[in-house]
């Protein structure tokens, strides 16, 4: 059954015919070793005389009868343990119980290490089982699972009774052990089905068979939710009693037991009856489970909170909002508290959020972002009040930039040969159905590029896409960064009818300041760039005199013509920018290393009521600009704590915060990339108290945007 039959060779009939060939048979055997016999396919064959894996396998599954059938259930359970293993170990490895479930809490801070905002789940270091008190550990097994140390992962008598009281009407119970909850909240999602309450038993198996009780139980106690955005139980005992876990009181133990049924609803900070009278169900359960004698749980009373580390403080801006999934991105796995560096300047900021406040805006929005010619963003204001809108009118609206776009039209002209002092036609036309008019609806025979574009004349914009050509002007575009939808084709984009975000537009008009793109906006500091990406990615420029013609044209455009409102004492250069109907007003330019963009207009696209790009926008600018200049962000700082309250910046007329103190017995270092870790001293006694701060300092007084005549309405 198991062996090959043999083949007769050399002419011979098969061994079983004839006894005379036994001498051959015996010299075949004399030969076996034959190193020449390898050679031969029909002697190799022979030599296979016993069955293989392959030949045993098929034998049982193909067998008929009941003789393998014990065999064949054995192997197809060995295939499923081996296939459950390899499952596992994709999808949940032993170290993703270590990790938070939630994303860690994150702080912002400034370039100079002002905290800015505060984002993400509050966590604390890991508990250790055997550091804690006996009643800490016995009032989360009374509530949660009394046979923790004897079940082996999954509680066959708990599941039943919960599956008898729930079916008999009584209170709803979930059945579900420590093990089985670590791995619900820590590998699973938590939709409710059959299948994924049977992979729930299944990790929570394999968990019991990798780690000891009480790793799975700290492990536990180190992730479980406790509301107010609390995780883990040194977190929630800070937080609601700002004491370590391991000096907890019974009650206050047994309260936060309690919280974990519904910890939204329990909150203790939200809803003290509710959480009170859930401890009273936690000292019945420590009575039942023997932990607690009658006459312990009738003396032990509802303890008091003390919130003095309440998370209560802002936990978004414009700034931190967009910088906030690079951060995530940056930052480091683990429980941690972490805090990263951001290139916004908390005094740009601050003179960008009340030249905002003090402009005669009405009802409606404006948007300013500053940035340094590399992209690094200094101040940004997404809107006029984030505490009603939180949407970024700066990195989120995609408005018609208008005229400014125009820069990019005659660039890409000053690219094909053509100067500030070549003429171009002023005089009306008609292209198909499409016929542009001037803002003034001011007309002559021609115009040097120069005038034209420092009369903002439509018109002559439109001839000057046309004989650069669609294709070009938009290749030009995507260059300088603007990654917004283009159309090809169409002579209105020349006047800047395409939506775009004022971010894309103000990092063009960087890459023409420091004459080096396309500029990529940032929140951090960038690395350095290594050899090989500085000679094979090197950053683009312009000739010389390109860019030299495309300065004098934004400087003309402030000195003599639609931008004069923003005219500053030294060297400035910026384009305005109204859209029809003067639904978007802008003014966008830079002076020294700052690039700023500024827009106006309403969320609705209503039109603005006599507000053009020369008028409101370029006064905004300039008053910025006249209070920045001159002020540079000092390094960030290195030791800053990151626990320091947050500082408001987009909030207006908010006060300024006092610098932060470092907490004794706290390390705080800063790597490479700019992310501040805060490691803590092991912490036996009570918590260090807040660090002292001084007076709020009122924000200095600024003068108010000035009326003044408005520059000739591109």
């Amino acid at each position: 059954m198991w062996g090959h039959k043999a083949k007769p060779r050399l002419g011979h009939e098969a061994a079983g015919s004839s006894a005379g060939h036994s001498g051959y048979y015996s010299l075949a055997d004399s030969m076996a070793d034959d190193p020449w016999d390898d050679d031969d396919p029909d002697f190799a064959e022979d030599r296979r005389t016993g069955p293989t894996l392959w030949d045993l396998a098929y034998e049982i599954l193909t067998a008929h009868g009941t003789r393998y059938w014990g065999v064949r259930i054995a192997a197809g359970l060995l295939l499923l343990v081996i296939l459950t293993v390899i499952w596992l170990a994709f999808t949940a490895p032993l170290s993703k119980s270590l990790e938070p479930i939630a994303p860690p809490q994150v702080t912002l801070l400034a370039a100079d290490g002002t905290p800015i905002a505060r984002n993400g789940a509050v966590y604390d270091e890991p508990v250790d089982v055997d550091r804690l008190p006996d009643h800490v550990v016995q009032a989360f097994l009374a509530t949660e699972d009394r046979r923790f140390y004897s079940h082996w992962g999954v509680d066959p008598r708990g599941l039943a009774r919960a599956t008898l009281n729930n079916i008999s009407g009584g209170p709803t119970q979930g059945g579900s052990t420590i093990t089985q909850q670590l791995a619900k909240f820590t590998f699973l999602t938590p939709e409710q089905s059959l299948s994924r309450k049977a992979r729930e038993m299944l990790i929570a198996f394999w968990l019991e068979s990798w780690l000891s009780k009480d790793d799975i139980l700290e492990r536990y106690l180190s992730n479980a939710y406790f509301g107010d955005n609390t995780y883990g139980l040194r977190a929630a005992s800070l937080h609601y009693f700002y004491r370590q876990p391991e000096r907890l009181e019974p009650n206050q133990a047994a309260m936060l037991a309690g919280l974990l049924k519904a910890p939204s609803a329990y909150a203790p900070s939200q809803h003290y009856e509710r959480a009170a009278a859930r401890m009273q169900a936690v000292k019945a359960s420590l009575v039942s489970a023997g932990f607690l004698s009658e006459g312990e749980a009738n003396r032990m009373r509802p303890p008091e909170l003390d919130m003095r580390l309440s998370n209560d403080l802002p936990t978004g801006t414009y700034f931190a909002d967009w910088a906030l999934p690079e951060a995530r991105d940056r930052t480091q796995p683990g429980y941690a508290l972490q805090a990263l560096t951001t290139t916004l300047d908390a005094r740009l900021q601050g003179i960008a959020r009340d030249v905002i406040a003090d402009a005669p805006l009405g009802d409606a929005q404006a948007a300013l972002v500053a940035m340094r010619r590399n992209g690094e963003v200094v101040a940004m204001i997404g809107g006029t009040d984030y505490s009603k809108s939180a949407f970024n009118r700066v990195t989120q609206a995609r408005r018609q930039p208008g005229s400014t776009f125009k820069t990019i039209v005659y660039l890409a002209a000053l690219q094909n040969g053509f100067g500030p002092e070549d003429p171009v036609s002023n005089r009306p036309f008609t292209q198909g159905s499409y016929r542009p008019e001037n803002y003034d609806d001011q007309y002559s025979d021609f115009l040097t590029l120069e005038q034209a574009f420092a009369r903002s004349s439509n018109v002559a914009a439109v001839r000057m896409f046309n004989e650069v050509g669609s294709a070009e002007v938009i290749e030009l575009a995507r260059d300088l960064g603007i990654s917004s939808p283009i159309p090809r084709g169409d002579p209105s984009v020349a006047l800047g009818t395409a939506g775009m975000s004022l971010m894309e537009l103000t990092a063009a008009y960087a890459g023409i300041a420091g004459n080096s793109y396309p500029v990529r906006p940032t929140a951090f500091l960038r690395e350095p760039r290594g050899l090989w990406d500085r000679i094979f990615n090197a950053p683009r420029s312009f000739s010389g005199s390109t860019h030299n013609d495309i300065e004098r044209l934004l400087r003309t455009a402030i000195n003599d013509g639609t931008g004069r409102a923003a005219q500053l004492p030294g060297l400035n250069f910026g384009k305005t920018g109204t859209t029809q109907n003067n639904r978007d007003a802008l003014f966008v330019g830079y002076a020294g290393d700052l690039v700023v963009g500024v827009w106006v207009g309403n969320d609705d696209n209503t039109p603005l009521d006599g507000v053009s790009g020369g008028g409101l926008p370029a006064r905004i600018w300039k008053s910025f600009m006249l209070r920045a200049q001159g002020i540079r962000s000092e390094g960030p700082a290195r030791r800053r704590d990151p626990r320091a309250p947050v500082q408001p910046l987009d909030v207006p007329n908010a006060s300024d915060i006092p610098d932060p103190v470092e907490e004794e017995g706290a390390e705080i270092t800063t790597d490479s990339r700019g992310i501040t870790i805060r490691e803590e001293a092991p912490r036996d006694e009570a918590p260090p108290l807040d660090a002292p701060q001084d007076s709020p300092r009122s924000a200095p007084e600024l003068a108010p945007v000035r009326e003044e005549e408005t520059a000739p309405a591109n």
